[in-house]
């Protein structure tokens, strides 16, 4: 829906609020034509059940909504002497329609103007607490700081596989949920089943008919406190996502999602709006100057290190020389080819330290020559673009035009079609836009480039594009923990990045000891605190 869709809808829901209730309203020493007044009746509904106004902005609140509005059904009634266990069931499985019921036919109503607030039993004493503590958590996850776990080694040596992050919603605007009815606190599945966490038609052909997909909201963004920085590791949704399982990339058929249900990404932005990219030999060219990564930055490229055949210890390639993949036996261990070589993904230093080992023979990175067809984003041929030697490439930024025409349309093709809304069709050689024919276009938003520091196996944006700014989900700014499931015992727990910052410019420094001792400190001020008291009294 579309603003002025989701206004005429709120208008409706108002309507049937104020036939399903103004009698109601009535009983309870109000006038019955409050029940009609937009907003006002809510206001009025507020003060009917004893709870207080600030419960309004709940109602309104994308997700909150769907716990807030059963509570105030159930206060509703309960306002009316409808207590009982299967009140409680009737309003919730006929959604609220019991009280439609309860307005025509219960003419013995009365209004309890003194009912007690107070939980009356244990049970609804826990539900209670349970239910606040749902939505405060539920407010927290979708519009100020979001846990996050890494699953990819795709910004190994950066991220690492089992750092657990917090990511920051605010730093870059939190965004309003557009699927608005979801479970709380999931994304895309509900957790050990693999079911659908939310209200939406997936298959493509139905995106506008299926009546599913009609309580999708618009886009909207808070203000923020900052702008994303050049090689800063960011969150978003994959753009591309079209699978129901990133685990499987090979579906029955394509998966349809809208954006803030496709699948969340961690990666580094490399290129930002208004930036010309371009990969020679691995490295990143930026506007024509080769890029400049910040310390903390460890980009990897995969290496033959020849030995001859002479193995190296495990030992020594994992913990000296800091190998994490590579080829492999079945038992984990690093391989020997039978041309006697080590695959190896390393950085640049690594590399050249493993080179100083007195049996490796040659060090060489090995990359996809330039011409060669890689199977990237445009997925043109001809262009010859791979993921060591790719572009150079213009990254959209918002206001600025470009020339449209058959040869840089593929480039665009899914910015303007998919991620701002235009219809567009192609008449031979004409490029027809909103029913119009269109030599150039000009960008609606911003676009990034998102890519792993694990330079040779990262699926980013050489494979899928460009990321708009409506699918950015925040900025990562903290590893709470991090677990290495191949340690053994006390060692599974990487303590050197727990409490640890993420985007710093060296290498992560836990804060674990610092926030330790600030508990304690806590711990024994509240106690001499509380001594005093007592001993004053």
């Amino acid at each position: 829906m579309n603003v002025l869709e989701w206004l005429v809808f709120i208008l409706i829901m108002l309507f049937i609020h104020g036939l399903s209730t103004w009698k109601l309203y009535a009983k309870a020493g109000r006038k019955p034509v409050e029940a009609f007044i937009p907003i006002y009746n809510l206001v009025v509904l507020m003060k009917i059940i004893k709870r207080p106004t600030w419960w309004l902005f709940l109602l309104f609140i994308p997700i909150i909504n769907l716990i807030m509005i059963p509570v105030v059904w159930v206060e509703t009634i309960r306002s009316f002497g409808k207590n009982s266990r299967l009140d409680t069931a009737l309003v919730l499985l006929t959604l609220g329609f019991y009280i439609t019921y309860l307005n025509y036919t219960s003419d013995k109503l009365t209004y309890n103007e003194n009912k007690d607030l107070q939980p009356k039993t244990k049970t609804e004493e826990t539900v209670s607490s349970l239910l606040f503590a749902i939505i405060v958590a539920t407010l927290v996850h979708t519009y100020i700081i979001q846990p996050f776990t890494i699953p990819s080694s795709s910004l190994e040596k950066t991220l690492l596989i089992g750092d657990y992050l917090f990511v920051s919603k605010i730093n870059f605007g939190a965004r309003t949920p557009m699927t608005t009815v979801a479970l709380p606190m999931v994304h895309d599945s509900i957790p050990f089943s693999g079911v659908k966490s939310y209200l939406f038609n997936d298959d493509f052909t139905k995106k506008e008919t299926s009546i599913l997909n009609k309580f999708q909201l618009p886009y909207f963004r808070f203000p923020s406190i900052e702008k994303i920085k050049r090689n800063e590791i960011v969150v978003f949704n994959q753009p591309a996502d079209t699978l129901r399982d990133m685990d499987n990339f090979h579906p029955d058929r394509n998966y349809y999602k809208p954006v803030d249900k496709k699948t969340n990404l961690v990666k580094r932005c490399v290129g930002m709006p208004g930036d010309s990219l371009e990969i020679r030999d691995g490295d990143i060219y930026i506007n024509g100057k080769k890029d400049k990564l910040p310390e903390s930055a460890k980009p990897q490229y995969n290496f033959i290190v020849d030995t001859k055949g002479i193995a190296i210890s495990q030992d020594a390639l994992v913990h000296r020389y800091g190998a994490r993949e590579g080829m492999k036996y079945d038992n984990g261990a690093f391989a020997l080819t039978n041309t006697g070589q080590y695959f190896l993904t390393l950085t640049d230093k690594e590399a050249a330290l493993i080179a100083t080992n007195p049996v490796v023979k040659g060090v060489k990175k090995y990359l996809s020559p330039k011409g060669e067809d890689g199977k990237v984003f445009p997925h043109i041929p001809s262009l010859g673009w791979n993921i060591d030697n790719y572009g150079p490439i213009y990254i959209p930024q918002k206001g600025k035009t470009i020339q449209l025409n058959i040869k840089t349309f593929p480039l665009y093709k899914r910015i303007i079609a998919e991620y701002e809304h235009n219809n567009l069709q192609i008449h031979g050689n004409e490029i027809v836009i909103n029913g119009k024919v269109s030599t150039t276009y000009t960008f609606k938003q911003d676009y990034y480039w998102m890519m792993g520091d694990n330079r040779q196996n990262s699926l980013d944006a050489r494979f899928w594009g460009y990321v708009p700014f409506d699918h950015v989900v925040g900025k990562p700014v903290f590893i709470w923990f991090s677990w290495d499931k191949d340690g053994s015992g006390i060692n599974k727990v990487r303590w050197n990045r727990v409490f640890s910052v993420v985007n710093g410019n060296g290498e992560p420094k836990s804060y674990l000891i610092h926030f330790l001792v600030l508990i304690v400190l806590y711990s024994v001020g509240s106690r001499i605190i509380k001594k005093r008291k007592k001993e004053q009294v």
